[in-house]
């Protein structure tokens, strides 16, 4: 039986649009919570309807920051923030889905693949409860095809499309390697072509396709009539349009309309970067905070001053050279008496507000990334679909763990042939 809403378990029939319309409640009515940014803006409006927390939270030192960054519903923080974090958890809680067991990979199966993802791979596989056995895979947006060895046997059809033709090479190598029956296909699944290469008996899986590419899968595989498919969401700001374009009734009808911006904020959540990433993403943000106290000076101009991407090399860079060059590239001169040290200084102390602030909007990305799940689970079950939404793996693997689980219900069998005849 389906968990109620509310409760921990996996999200199914009418707890799907129940849910979906109590997260679209809490985001609509919070939006000046999630929707600014302290990275561009140097206070936030809540600031000053809750001046405590906004006080304990800069207080903060950046290591405080980030040892919350991953729990920030257990922070104990000032009011109303215990009780924006109840409800964010309780809303965005989701049950593990149901898993079978799977016949062992073959060792040499995972000598490509990077240990964390072979985890995620399997995870993913372990909760593939099909009620009818897949007879033909389609791995979207297959990259080497990874996934879609791990799932065939010998008795059924795998077909793999990708857009780079290095990996269909590479992949197409791989499936001969372990003589398993595969073709690799280039394929902008954009393109219009795309349509004509899934068919109704196709079982499609998607692991971690982005934004634009999963939802060109939820589109064609309903179109062309695929009984059951699977997917684990991905990148959500990586679309073309400027604004999300919602796909059920229920989003639709919702008075959000998100960003780009927006969008992104379920990714920014962080547990798999290694320590020299984080080390680099820190300095990186210093640097850009302390130039952006300088720019901000010398503009006369109170807003955040957009900067393209630099090299990493860039912070080897002494900060002073590191300004006067970005300063450069944006057309702005410098004095030659800037104090550069105190504003490197200024900038690391900004990161440590910055990120402490981030907090607050931390306890949307769960519920933001949960509404955007489900408004393609109620695209599904508004095109047939059985659908199911719950955690595939846990988040210390991906924080993108949440996977579409959807099946065309069993077609009613003739009465008048199945009737068992007797002597």
């Amino acid at each position: 039986m389906p968990a109620k809403d509310g409760e921990p378990g996996v999200l199914r029939g009418e707890s799907l649009l129940a849910r979906f319309q109590a997260l679209d409640a809490f985001l609509s009515q919070h939006q000046h919570l999630w929707r600014p940014r302290p990275f561009t803006a140097l206070n936030m409006p809540w600031e000053a309807h809750h001046p405590e927390l906004a006080q304990w939270l800069r207080q903060r030192s950046l290591q405080d920051a980030e040892a919350s960054h991953n729990r920030p519903y257990h922070l104990p923080a000032p009011a109303p923030f215990p009780e924006w974090a109840a409800t964010s958890h309780a809303l965005s809680t989701v049950g593990a889905l149901t898993t079978r067991p799977v016949t062992s990979a073959p060792p040499r199966l995972q000598v490509d693949v990077p240990g964390r993802k072979w985890q995620q791979i399997e995870a993913f596989a372990q909760c593939l409860t099909f009620t009818r056995t897949p007879t033909h895979w389609l791995d979207w947006c297959a990259g080497k095809g990874h996934l879609g060895r791990r799932l065939v046997n010998e008795a059924q059809q795998l077909t793999c499309l990708e857009y780079d033709p290095a990996l269909i090479e590479a992949g197409q190598q791989l499936s001969q390697r372990h003589a398993l029956n595969a073709r690799h296909v280039q394929q902008d699944v954009l393109l219009p072509q795309a349509a004509s290469q899934l068919t109704a008996d196709m079982t499609p899986v998607a692991l971690h396709a982005c934004g634009d590419l999963h939802v060109r899968l939820l589109q064609l595989a309903s179109a062309a009539g695929c009984g059951q498919l699977a997917l684990s969401p991905c990148c959500y700001n990586r679309i073309s349009a400027t604004h999300y374009q919602p796909l059920s009734t229920a989003a639709r009808a919702s008075g959000l309309r998100l960003s780009r911006d927006d969008l992104s904020l379920p990714m920014n959540e962080t547990v798999t970067a290694g320590e020299r990433v984080r080390r680099q993403r820190d300095e990186s943000m210093a640097r850009r905070l302390g130039f952006d106290l300088w720019q901000r000076h010398v503009r006369q101009c109170d807003e955040y001053l957009s900067t393209p991407s630099l090299p990493s090399t860039w912070l080897n860079k002494p900060f002073a050279l590191y300004c006067e060059a970005l300063a450069a590239l944006k057309n702005l001169s410098t004095t030659g008496t800037e104090d550069w040290p105190a504003l490197e200084t200024a900038g690391w102390q900004r990161l440590a507000q910055v990120r402490n602030l981030e907090l607050v909007r931390g306890l949307f990305r769960r519920p933001l990334e949960l509404w955007l799940v489900l408004d393609r689970a109620l695209y599904l079950s508004e095109n047939g679909y059985d659908v199911q939404v719950g955690e595939f793996c846990d988040t210390h693997l991906t924080p993108r763990n949440l996977m579409l689980l959807a099946q065309q219900p069993a077609k009613p069998t003739n009465p008048d042939t199945s009737r068992t005849r007797r002597g």
